[in-house]
């Protein structure tokens, strides 16, 4: 199987004005909120060329060369100064949208800011998601942040048609290896996927997947992101489409779900049937820390019937229903619109967006969702493919 050129290690130059003005608007915003945290991209391009790459998204996947949208010491300041950033509160991500922060063009850069953070005394949760190659002296540098809250999750599909991923998933697994050999203060996850029915479900991809998950200290498995602008790239590349219709969210058929559950299974483990694996990143994240899930997961208790009881009762612990008042009116505060309301589930709200309902999820340690867009039972926020209707007959 073929491997990109990555090119030598040296400063990546910082890109023009004029041409950060010709960007997608999402990709030149150097920073998101996402579930799994406020996500930092200071670097765009990637020679990585995963099919299924967001990078569609943003009309950049033909950007091979990485490049800096600003310096190292102004990511950082734009970051802590955003308007959603809570300090040792809000997880981060770094460089999960538009490069791999482990290319060797990249990693200083990578390392230079997680130094700033650490040096500020920040404890937030860090997540660096990486599937190329990481090296003992790597592994010391992760090593050496004392404050942040660090985890490399490692992306493995086994994907081995090379049209779809060029990378050799054997790269990610002795990376996964190297990382879990070597941590001191830092944890790694397995971050298996995508997982997509037919192209890497067999038996031996599921046996391969619970002998890595032996070298993480927690393992998270996740669907397909299959947006149209990636359906367009299969097609226009003659690439067998997986699904036959693009979702919102990432696809995971209950009939996948649960093949992977009857595998990792093991009814000699009543405390942990299921090991250290987990739906959900922020509680594989958790787990590994020793922490309770910072998305308040804990509400939604369905998602929770695979943990080990150990971290059910972590997170029961710590998950406090808010006050109403006090969340509507930093709900208020952010825009929303209609009545907010609190369950035993999550906050719900009306008239916010991702970002602000992120920040009030991760601000309470409790989920918050639209109640335009329900998280329907055992579904757990993902795409409806797969999944029966609510009539109850399958979809497709």
């Amino acid at each position: 199987m073929s491997t990109p050129a990555i090119g030598t290690r040296r400063a990546l130059p910082i890109m023009p004005a004029d041409q950060i003005s010709r960007l997608e608007p999402g990709l030149a915003d150097v920073i998101e909120y996402r579930k799994s945290g406020l996500s930092l991209n200071w670097i765009v391009g990637c020679p990585l060329d995963c099919g299924y790459c967001v990078r569609h998204l943003f009309s950049n996947f033909e950007m091979k060369v990485p490049r800096r949208l600003m310096d190292d010491e102004a990511a950082v300041s734009a970051l802590v100064g955003h308007r959603y950033f809570l300090p040792d509160t809000t997880p981060i991500q770094l460089l999960n949208r538009a490069t791999d922060p482990m290319l060797p063009v990249v990693k200083p850069h990578l390392f230079n800011v997680l130094g700033d953070l650490d040096r500020q005394g920040l404890t937030n949760h860090v997540l660096v998601i990486t599937r190329w190659r990481v090296t003992e002296e790597d592994c010391a540098r992760l090593n050496s942040f004392e404050n942040v809250r660090l985890t490399v999750l490692v992306t493995h599909s086994g994907i081995s048609d090379d049209r779809i991923e060029p990378v050799d998933s054997a790269i990610a697994a002795e990376s996964l290896r190297t990382l879990h050999e070597h941590a001191e203060r830092y944890r790694t996850v397995l971050y298996w996927r995508p997982i997509v029915p037919g192209l890497n479900d067999t038996d031996a991809h599921l046996a391969r997947a619970r002998e890595l998950s032996k070298h993480a200290h927690a393992t998270v498995f996740t669907g397909l992101f299959f947006r149209n602008e990636i359906a367009a790239y299969y097609e226009a590349h003659g690439l067998p489409l997986p699904y036959d219709d693009t979702a919102r969210r990432k696809i995971m058929p209950e009939a996948a779900e649960q093949r992977i559950l009857d595998y990792f299974r093991t009814p000699d483990s009543p405390s942990a049937p299921w090991g250290a694996l987990f739906r959900k990143t922020s509680c594989a994240v958790a787990y590994a820390h020793g922490e309770a899930d910072y998305n308040g997961h804990y509400g939604i208790r369905e998602l929770c019937n695979i943990c080990p009881a150990e971290q059910i009762a972590l997170c029961k612990s710590a998950w406090i229903k808010p006050d109403l008042a006090e969340v509507t009116a930093d709900a208020r505060d952010l825009g929303a619109t209609g009545p907010v309301e609190i369950d035993d589930r999550a906050i719900i709200v009306e008239g916010l967006d991702e970002p602000p309902r992120y920040y009030l999820q991760h601000g309470y340690g409790y989920q918050c969702h639209d109640r335009a867009k329900p998280h329907h039972y055992r579904r757990h926020g993902r795409a409806p493919i797969g999944w029966p209707a609510e009539n109850g007959t399958p979809t497709p």
